[in-house]
C-alpha cells in the first residue's frame, strides 16, 4: 500500500503543484489503476495517456501526454488510487497502542544525503556550523503538516517519513539544503522543547563561526574571522561618522564604506550589511542635499550596529543568526508563486517618487515588497498607469500575481527576473484576504497587541521590509475624524471581539487623494469595508494602522493611487499634541541625533547646557534611567576618552529609541 500517496490531501497536492492543476485533475475521466509489487502505481486513461508513479515523490512520476513536469494525469492517478477500496481500508493499530506523533527530526542524515546530494549537504553543514534561527511548528489537528520557517524558505513535510513529498517555496534544486536545515531544526526542538507546538530556536553555531564576534568578553580583538573582520570594520566606520558627523564628511569615506560592505557580505552578515547600506544612503543624501536625509535616521543606523554587536557578544547571547542574519541568502529564487497584493505606498523625496507594492506570499507566510523608483514629481494617481514588467502599478497593487520569475532578497524585497518575465500573469483581486495565513491576518486586535509585546527590540530584530504589515478584519467603523493642523485622518475600527484599533493616515504631496479615498471608503460610500491592510504600530498603548489598502465590496482600493477629490464628510477633531512624556523622549532623541549630524568633535558650545536641561526634564517625568544615561553622556564628554564618550552616547541613544518604540 502506498501510504505516501494516501497521505496527500488536496491542499498538499496544490502546494506541490498548483490548485488549478488539482481542479483539472479532479475532472479527468477515472483511470484504470494497478500497482506493481515494488509499489509503482500505473494509471491508464480512456483517451490514451498513461502515467507511472514510482516511489520517491512526484518528481519521479512520468506521463505519456508529453507535458513538462507533473501533469493533471499524474494527479488524477493519485486521486483515483486514494478511492480504491483497498486504499480506503484503515490500518488497524495493535490493541492499546497509540501511534507516536511523527517528527521530521527522525529523518537520518543518510536519508537527507540521498535526497539532496552530498554537495547540498555540505552547504547545509556550513550553515549549521555558522548557526541559524528557525521557527518550528509541529503538526496540530488544525494543520497536520509540520513546518519550519527558516530565514530563506519555509519547509513543509507533507507526508510523514517521506522526503519525496517535502514542499519549499524556493525553486526546486536551487536551495534544497533548506530541507536538511529544517530537519536539524526539528531535532533541536525535539531535544530542547519537546511537545511545544510553536517555538523559535537557535540551531548550530560553533566558536569561531560566522556568528561569533569577538571574544567572550566582547572584545573586538583576537583572530580575524570573517564575522569579526566585517563587524569590526562596521563599528569602526560608525565611530568615524559619530566623531566627525555628516556635516564634516566628504566623499573620501566612500572607499571605506565599500570595503566595509565587501567584508560584511563575504561574512554573510546580512543585517549589519543592510544597516551600513542605509547609513551610506543617509550620508549620500546629506551630501546631495536630498530630502531623504534625517539626522535621527543616521543616528539610528549607528546605534543599531553597536546594538547588534552587543547582542551577540554578551555571555548569554542567543539567536545570533537572527541578530546578524548569518543564515540569510542574498537572493532566493521562488518556485511558482502566487502573490496576493495588499496595496501600495507612494513615497516622495524631492523630485523622486518610490512605489512599494506589498505582496502576501501565503506559502511562506510573509509579505514581500516590490519596489520601483521614478524621477519626477508625479503624484500617486499619475503613477498608477506606469508600467512594471508586463502590467501597470495599479494592476499590481490591486491584483493577484502568479509568477515563476520572482527572486526574493534577504530583506524580503522581491524582483521579477527579466529572463522569465513572460511567465508572470496578473489578475484582479476581490480582496478575499480572509484566506491568508493566521500570521498575516488579524481577527483579534488584543491578541495582536500581545504579539507586538513579544517582539524582540527593534535595533536587533531581523531587517525585514514589511515585518509589521498585516491585514486587519473589520466588523465596523466607529468614528472618522480629521485633524487639520496635522492634515491627518483618524478612524476607529472595531473587530469581531469588540477590540478597537486606529487607522491613521497623513496627507503628503505625493498622495493628494489618500485622505479623500479613505474618508469615502471608511464612510461606507463604496460598499462594505471588510479588511484594512497596513503597517502596524502602537502609540500610547493603542494599535495604530498606517493603511496601504482596503478590501471593500468585491475589490481592493489603494488610497495612495487615488486622485484628489471625494464626497466623504469628516468631523474636524482638535489637533492632538504629543503627551509630555512622548514629547520629552522625541526632543531628547533629536538632541542626541545632532551628534551624528555635527560630530562629537564639532558640537556647538551650548550643547552641554541643552543636555543638562533635557536630563532634568526626563527626571521630572519619572524617566530616571534614561535621564541617568543622558547625564552619563554629558559627564563623559568632560572627563573621559573618545571611546568612552562614544559608548555613553550609544547607551543613551539606544535607551531613547527603545523607550519610544515601547511607548
Amino acid at each position: 500500500m502506498r501510504t505516501d500517496l494516501l497521505g496527500l490531501t488536496t491542499d498538499s497536492l496544490a502546494a506541490l503543484t498548483n490548485r488549478g492543476l488539482v481542479k483539472r485533475a479532479a475532472k479527468e475521466p477515472a483511470p484504470e489503476v494497478r500497482t506493481d509489487a515494488d509499489g509503482t502505481v500505473h494509471g491508464s486513461f480512456p483517451d490514451g495517456p498513461s502515467a507511472t508513479l514510482p516511489t520517491g515523490g512526484l518528481d519521479a512520476a512520468r506521463c505519456t501526454c508529453g507535458a513538462t513536469g507533473v501533469c493533471r494525469h499524474v494527479i488524477a492517478v493519485i486521486l483515483a488510487y486514494q478511492r480504491l477500496p483497498a486504499a480506503a481500508t484503515p490500518v488497524v493499530e495493535e490493541a492499546g497502542a497509540a501511534p507516536l506523533p511523527w517528527s521530521p527530526g527522525q529523518v537520518t542524515d543518510n536519508e537527507l544525503t540521498a535526497k539532496i546530494g552530498t554537495r547540498l549537504m555540505a552547504a547545509a553543514r556550513r550553515t549549521h556550523r555558522s548557526g541559524f534561527t528557525a521557527r518550528v511548528r509541529r503538526a496540530t489537528p488544525a494543520d497536520p503538516v509540520p513546518e519550519v520557517e527558516l530565514a530563506t524558505a519555509t519547509v513543509r513535510f507533507l507526508v510523514p517519513g517521506d522526503l519525496g513529498f517535502v514542499h519549499t517555496d524556493t525553486v526546486a534544486g536551487s536551495r534544497d539544503d533548506v530541507i536538511a536545515l529544517a530537519v536539524w531544526a526539528f531535532r533541536a526542538a525535539d531535544e530542547l522543547h519537546p511537545g511545544v507546538p510553536d517555538v523559535r530556536i537557535d540551531v548550530g553555531g560553533e566558536p569561531g563561526s560566522g556568528t561569533e564576534t569577538g571574544s567572550e568578553t566582547g572584545s573586538e580583538t583576537g583572530s580575524e574571522t570573517g564575522a569579526e573582520s566585517g563587524l569590526g570594520r562596521a563599528l569602526g566606520l560608525a565611530g568615524t561618522v559619530l566623531r566627525e558627523g555628516a556635516a564634516h564628511l566628504g566623499q573620501g569615506l566612500d572607499a571605506a564604506i565599500a570595503d566595509v560592505r565587501r567584508h560584511l557580505d563575504a561574512a554573510g552578515l546580512r543585517w549589519p550589511l543592510l544597516a551600513v547600506g542605509d547609513l551610506a544612503e543617509q550620508l549620500s543624501s546629506y551630501r546631495d542635499r536630498g530630502a531623504h536625509y534625517r539626522p535621527e535616521l543616521l543616528a539610528s543606523h549607528i546605534a543599531e550596529l553597536h546594538a547588534r554587536h552587543r547582542a551577540v557578544t554578551r555571555p548569554d547571547a542567543t539567536l545570533r543568526g537572527s541578530v546578524l542574519g548569518t543564515a540569510e541568502a542574498a537572493e532566493t529564487p521562488l518556485r511558482r508563486a502566487r502573490l496576493e497584493s495588499l496595496g501600495c505606498r507612494i513615497r516622495g523625496f524631492g523630485d523622486q517618487r518610490t512605489a512599494e507594492v506589498y505582496l502576501a506570499h501565503s506559502d511562506s507566510a510573509m509579505v514581500l515588497v516590490l519596489r520601483r523608483r521614478w524621477d519626477g514629481d508625479d503624484d500617486g494617481a499619475a503613477l498608477a498607469g506606469r508600467r512594471i514588467a508586463t502590467s501597470t502599478l495599479a494592476a499590481l497593487a490591486t491584483g493577484t500575481l502568479v509568477t515563476e520569475s520572482a527572486v526574493r532578497s534577504a530583506s524580503r524585497t522581491v524582483r521579477l527576473s527579466t529572463g522569465r518575465i513572460s511567465k508572470t500573469t496578473v489578475s484582479p483581486s476581490r480582496g478575499d484576504w480572509g484566506e491568508l495565513p493566521s500570521s498575516l491576518l488579524v481577527t483579534d486586535v488584543a491578541a495582536l497587541s500581545r504579539e507586538l509585546d513579544a517582539l524582540p527590540l527593534r535595533p536587533i530584530r531581523p531587517r525585514v521590509e514589511a515585518e509589521l504589515v498585516r491585514v486587519v478584519a473589520v466588523a465596523r467603523v466607529e468614528a472618522v475624524t480629521y485633524a487639520p493642523g496635522d492634515q491627518r485622518l483618524d478612524a476607529v475600527i472595531v473587530d469581531q471581539a469588540g477590540n478597537t484599533a486606529i487607522v491613521r493616515a497623513t496627507h503628503t504631496g505625493a498622495t493628494p487623494g489618500r485622505l479623500d479615498a479613505l474618508a469615502t471608503v471608511l464612510g461606507g460610500e463604496e460598499g462594505e469595508l471588510r479588511y484594512v491592510s497596513g503597517v502596524l504600530g502602537r502609540i500610547a498603548g493603542a494599535v495604530v494602522i498606517d493603511p496601504i489598502g482596503l478590501a471593500v465590496g468585491g475589490r481592493v482600493v489603494v488610497p495612495d493611487l487615488r486622485p484628489a477629490g471625494g464626497s466623504g464628510t469628516l468631523v474636524v477633531a482638535d489637533d492632538v499634541r504629543h503627551e509630555p512624556l512622548t514629547a520629552a523622549l522625541i526632543d531628547t532623541r533629536d538632541l542626541l541625533a545632532e551628534v551624528a549630524h555635527h560630530g562629537l568633535s564639532h558640537l556647538p558650545p551650548t550643547y552641554d547646557d541643552r543636555l543638562a536641561a533635557a536630563a532634568r526634564r526626563l527626571t521630572v517625568l519619572g524617566l530616571h534611567r534614561i535621564a541617568q544615561a543622558v547625564t552619563a553622556f554629558a559627564a563623559a564628554r568632560t572627563h573621559d576618552s573618545d571611546e568612552a564618550v562614544e559608548r555613553a552616547w550609544i547607551d543613551a541613544y539606544l535607551r531613547l529609541e527603545v523607550a519610544l518604540d515601547l511607548n
